[in-house]
């Protein structure tokens, strides 16, 4: 977490983060994940490890929830390390910053092509160049297995 400390909004730098689900302790769900995202409108920090030990992940302003629709902000960004930091941060091109139901979590997107998602079991996701952020695919394939997952809130 101390790299991406530069890259966070300034009002979060000196603020405490808690672990809030790993799949480690709280196992591979998608809906565990919603029911330990956070409180509303507290910043949340996902973090992914696939199966290659790729580390990758988004920065989401508000809590990672359930949504008909996309919400977010333009705070909201993703990263990689491969093997050193990469931020992409909202190209202002549109609003997709995240959706998520019970199947399917997505950050970014734009012509049916999805920044990162990860699927309601947390074994699989892909990653693809998007519009709302202009990425890199961040993952070294564009679908991925995860080996670990982790969402960090504010303590």
């Amino acid at each position: 977490l101390p790299q991406l400390g530069p890259h966070l909004p300034s009002r979060l730098t000196q603020q405490p983060w808690r672990l809030l689900y790993c799949t480690g302790r709280d196992g591979f769900s998608l809906r565990s994940l919603y029911r330990c995202g956070g409180q509303p409108g507290s910043p949340a920090l996902l973090l992914i490890r696939d199966t290659e030990a790729q580390a990758f992940g988004a920065f989401c302003a508000t809590a990672i929830r359930c949504s008909n629709g996309f919400y977010g902000t333009g705070e909201t960004f993703l990263f990689s390390f491969s093997p050193e930091l990469k931020v992409f941060r909202w190209t202002g091109r549109n609003n997709f910053f995240m959706k998520g139901d019970v199947d399917l979590l997505m950050v970014g997107g734009g012509s049916g092509r999805f920044g990162l998602w990860l699927d309601g079991d947390l074994h699989h996701g892909g990653s693809h160049p998007c519009e709302t952020f202009d990425n890199e695919t961040l993952s070294p394939q564009e679908e991925f297995c995860v080996q670990d997952l982790e969402v960090w809130g504010l303590a």
